[in-house]
């Protein structure tokens, strides 16, 4: 039985060795750590924030997070600072300027670009389906056409 309870534990143990704790000398200043590494992006990961990543560099980033908040500096400064080291590729929500451009207006082009092809394709189906005008010759055909159908009609019983 204590095999058991042992097999129980060790899995609960891991996971808090894992978790870091810091310890901040106000409340509120916890609540800004945890929101900014929240907020902000592991720069080795698949799009995971830095609270989730267990990368070295991740590890690294929250420990400067947590010093410039120690330090008593805002969050935008903390922010600033990592932006300035590591680019906007840091933040999930970079800001909006001529080299971010691309990536808030390029959903909006693609949704645009969908749309004319499709209002392409709509179009050159509707004038593929549209009446054919008949010229006169083809006229004359269509009714000689006619009158033979008619002809091997009447001569069936």
């Amino acid at each position: 039985m204590h095999w058991l309870a042992l097999l129980l534990i060790v899995p609960l143990w891991a996971g808090a060795a894992s978790m870091e704790l810091r310890r901040f000398d106000d409340p509120a200043k916890q609540e800004r750590y945890e929101e900014l590494i929240k907020e902000l992006r592991c720069l080795v990961c698949q799009n995971q924030a830095l609270s989730d990543s267990d990368a070295d560099l991740a590890k690294d980033l929250r420990d400067e997070v947590y010093r410039i908040i120690q330090s008593g500096k805002t969050d935008q400064e903390a922010v600033d600072f990592l932006v300035s080291r590591y680019g906007d590729f840091v933040l999930y929500r970079p800001p909006f300027k001529p080299l971010t451009l691309f990536l808030w207006g390029g959903p909006l082009l693609l949704l645009l670009i969908g749309a004319a092809v499709l209002w392409r394709q709509w179009r050159g189906h509707r004038a593929a389906a549209a009446p054919v005008a008949l010229s006169e010759a083809d006229k004359q055909r269509l009714q000689q056409l006619r009158a033979q159908t008619d002809r091997i009609d009447e001569d069936q019983p």
